[in-house]
Parts: structure tokens; sequence; C-alpha cells
């Protein structure tokens, strides 16, 4: 992949207001040279995938609202928002899915010489996407990864393993909130530039699950694709979620229009 024009603070817009979630108005091409800034700026800095169902999740826990606005960098992961958010007259360029985003970081991390860290699935999970990655990109300097199966004793030995291996990217392949709060909470002390939660998007790498075909994901449904795949765990959580998330939408559509 070419080299990536930086976008220096001076030229970020004003953030997105979206059912009271603020998110960046980036579009792929500068948010990847937005990660690249804040790699360079070495501060720690975390990245933020907001969906459908995370909006619902942000209204309903304060703690998580005061946990995206501590990110640096805050994206549509999802077309619903995105969609959302031309309904609401505060239009977002395009979804940043964080699959497609990791995927992206993976080449320029190969390019640019970045040494990454996966935190988060299991060891059987890492050892194989670590081969694939390996194979993909044979100049990726892989720093190092570890299971995501630990308690909170644990968090000090698994900081200094971070710490040690020097990375500029941790990408946490952890469930939400969990990997939210635990970035948040610990980003200081890891050191790290550049802290991204990726969720199940390591199994996808390591070929434990599917992603949807690109027209599904074109479609706005790879949610339903996923909960398919695995309805115990995600159904709930999807078709709640969304249902909530289309109240929220329609209680904002509905008070723009009285007002107006």
């Amino acid at each position: 992949m070419g080299a990536v024009k930086a976008v220096t603070s001076t030229q970020l817009q004003p953030r997105a207001n979206i059912l009271g979630i603020e998110l960046d108005r980036l579009d792929m091409r500068e948010t990847i040279a937005r990660c690249e800034e804040i790699i360079a700026g070495r501060s720690p800095s975390q990245h933020l995938a907001v969906s459908a169902t995370n909006i619902v999740a942000l209204h309903n826990d304060p703690k998580l609202r005061e946990v995206a606005r501590s990110c640096a960098l805050v994206s549509a992961d999802g077309l619903g928002v995105v969609w959302a958010s031309r309904l609401l007259g505060n239009p977002l360029p395009e979804r940043v899915n964080a699959m497609d985003l990791m995927e992206r970081l993976f080449e320029v991390a190969e390019e640019k010489g970045y040494r990454i860290f996966i935190l988060g699935a299991t060891d059987e999970v890492l050892e194989v996407a670590a081969a694939r990655l390996r194979k993909r990109h044979p100049r990726l300097v892989i720093a190092g990864y570890r299971n995501g199966y630990y308690g909170a004793a644990e968090d000090d030995s698994v900081i200094d393993e971070i710490r040690a291996a020097k990375p500029d990217i941790l990408f946490a392949a952890m469930p939400s909130p969990k990997k939210e709060y635990w970035l948040a909470q610990h980003r200081e002390r890891l050191g790290v530039p550049l802290l991204i939660g990726v969720g199940g998007a390591i199994d996808v790498v390591a070929g434990h699950a599917r992603r949807a075909p690109l027209w599904v994901q074109r479609s706005g449904f790879e949610w339903f694709y996923r909960m398919v795949q695995e309805p115990r765990r995600l159904a709930r959580r999807f078709l709640v979620g969304n249902a909530k998330f289309l109240y929220l939408l329609a209680a904002a559509l509905i008070g723009e229009r009285r007002r107006g």
C-alpha cells in the first residue's frame, strides 16, 4: 500500500453527534492517516469502533460513555450508524469497520515497520493467526501475542509482557465492553501509542470464523450473518440491541420534527 498523507490535528473536523455519541468525521484513508499521526506522537491513544448495538450500550452505561469521550478516535463500525447520521442531518463520510481497519493497519505496519501485539482469543487461535499473518505479511513485526483468558490478578503480568514487547499498536481481541474498559484503565501503564479493540476479528484471521461476503457487508446486514453463525451468543445482543437503536433513532427524528 502506498504512503498515506498524515492528517494533522488542525485538519480534523469537529466530531458528529449521533444520538448523543460523538464520532469522528473521517473516512478510512483519513482514519489510517490519523492512526499514523498517533503512533508518531507516542502518547497512548485509544480507538473505539461504534456499531448500532454499541450506541445502545453507551446510552445504558455512563461509565462506558466516559471511556468513549476519552478515546482519541471514534469510528462508525456499522452501516446503521452511518445511515442514522444521514437521516439526522449530521452525515459521517463512511463506515470505518474495525476488521477492515485492522487489515489496513497490518499493511501499514508492514510498510512502516510498526510493531504489533495481539491480546485476546485463545492460544490456538493466536498461533494460527500469527502464522497466517507472517505468510501474508512477511515483513510484519509481530512483537508478541497473549490469550485473553486471565483474571484481574494477572493484569500486572499481562501489562509487563506487553510493555516489554514495545509494540506500536495493540489489538485487543476481547468482547465488549471488557476490551474498552481494560484498555482505558491500563492505557497509560501499557505505554502503547495506538490501542484498538477488534473483538472477534482475530478468529477471522485464523480462519476459525468466517466473515460475511462483501455484498452482505455492503448491504448493512453483516450483523445478521454473524448472528446466524453464533445464535446463542449473538441473537439477543443483535436483535434486542438493534431494536433499541431503531427506537432511539425514531425518537430523535420525531423530536427534531417537532422542534422544526
